[in-house]
């Protein structure tokens, strides 16, 4: 009877899985397209200006604003006379996000490198430094995030953007004839297990320096310059390169760190991080090693902060990857050391991004709802001493530097005169060509 039962059994083994059949069926899908390493390190080079289409970071060094575009280069925009700013030119950096310029050397990311380009001639720039792998690999976000990506081969070279395609799929089912597939689902869809998950480097360095050497950069920056270092941070590491030469950068050290890391602000021999959970803050007394002194917490939310006598200004954003957190800003008293943080006030906001701060007087970008202009001498009624409002922009980040403030946006760069507060007026702008 055992061994009939043990028959039994084999048999039922033997019909379940031969219930499992494999065919094929055709599927659409991201194909990435790749640029090749010898293609990526040749491909710096000056170009007559073209549109704006997807302006990012922006970087302002004597009498030039320069516009990232993002993952293509860098606009140069003559500002020297400010109602009448001239595009002039663009620098083509594959892969570029962030910028900082120490002199005549602008540092770029170029995907997974780090260059050095002196501009000193700015309409005839040439690499002096390429510092190879030193920046995760990344992948940029398909236009058509709904279709699954298929495996990234990096020895192919870098991906620089994604093919919709069709292909053939070999698929396996069970039992009741059920498809069976190797994915996990993300919040932007279906992604299969060999699939590259890296982000897209949609990544930022803080100005607040008095160094005249440096420029200066808006608030969403993840490029920071103090001393003779260039800080770079993503997402949980902190690169230190060290410039003492600033044509020739070199590897200085790194640190790992808690993720969520957004933006850099540097001010007063400070690191200011802006997290998704909240303000992290380094001493830069030792350079080359950046040392923890104080922390302030707040809820999941995108976080880019700037520094000024005695105060942070934080603001907050919801509805992003940071987090469904809430839209507000928040006016943060810090302690003459640095290690102490109070809660002075917060105001509520639409869906503020960047912001600047020149003395006494903010300015917010408040995404959707546009620029935002305040007087802060009175801490706690901010909200109440709003000097100006430009409500039909799509507002993103801010430099505010000797009575102007340049913003960027999502349908072009502006150009503001603030030397009379009572009259803030807009004195130039550069649209963006719609793609």
């Amino acid at each position: 009877m055992k061994t009939i039962y043990s028959l039994l059994l084999l048999s039922a083994i033997v019909t379940v899985f031969s219930c499992t059949d494999k065919y094929t069926e055709e599927r659409t899908v991201n194909t990435p397209v790749y640029m090749s390493y010898d293609d990526l390190r040749a491909a710096v080079a000056s170009a007559p200006a073209r549109p704006l289409v997807r302006p990012g970071k922006i970087y302002f060094k004597g009498n030039h604003l320069f516009i990232v575009e993002h993952l293509e280069g860098v606009h140069v925009i003559d500002v020297s006379a400010p109602s009448n700013p001239q595009h002039t030119g663009f620098i083509e950096i594959p892969g570029c996000v962030d910028i900082a310029i120490k002199e005549q050397s602008l540092y770029a990311d170029s995907y997974v490198d780090l260059v050095a380009i002196d501009i000193s001639d700015v309409s005839s720039p040439k690499v002096t430094k390429r510092l190879t792998d030193v920046f995760p690999y990344t992948t940029p976000t398909p236009d058509e995030p709904q279709y699954p990506r298929i495996s990234v081969d990096q020895e192919n070279g870098v991906v620089v953007g994604w093919e919709i395609k069709r292909e053939t799929h070999e698929v396996h089912t069970q039992n009741e004839n059920l498809p069976v597939y190797d994915y996990f689902y993300s919040e932007k869809g279906y992604y299969y297990l060999n699939t590259s998950m890296s982000a897209s480097s949609d990544s930022n360095a803080g100005g607040g320096t008095a160094d005249a050497s440096f420029g200066k950069s808006g608030s969403m920056a993840r490029f920071g310059l103090y001393g003779n270092c260039l800080y770079i941070v993503d997402d949980s590491k902190l690169s230190i390169f060290e410039t003492h030469t600033p044509s020739t950068p070199v590897p200085a050290g790194m640190q790992y760190m808690r993720n969520g890391i957004e933006t850099m602000f540097i001010y007063d021999g400070h690191m200011f991080l802006g997290t998704t959970t909240g303000m992290w803050v380094f001493s830069l007394r030792l350079p080359l090693a950046p040392e923890p002194v104080g922390e302030f917490w707040h809820t999941t939310s995108c976080d880019p902060v700037v520094v000024h006598d005695g105060y942070a200004y934080i603001t907050l954003r919801a509805g992003t990857g940071c987090g469904n957190g809430t839209n507000r800003l928040d006016v943060v008293m810090v302690s003459d050391d640095y290690t102490k943080y109070t809660l002075v006030s917060s105001y509520s906001m639409v869906n503020p991004h960047g912001l600047g701060i020149d003395g006494e007087t903010l300015f917010v970008c408040d995404g959707q709802a546009g620029l935002k202009i305040y007087d802060t001498s009175d801490k706690i009624r901010v909200n109440e001493r709003q000097i100006a409002a430009f409500p039909d922009i799509q507002a993103y980040d801010v430099i505010p530097t000797e009575n102007f403030l340049f913003m960027i946006g999502d349908d072009g760069f502006y150009l503001y005169d603030y030397s009379d507060l009572t009259h803030i007026r807009q004195v130039g702008h550069i649209p963006v060509e719609k793609e």
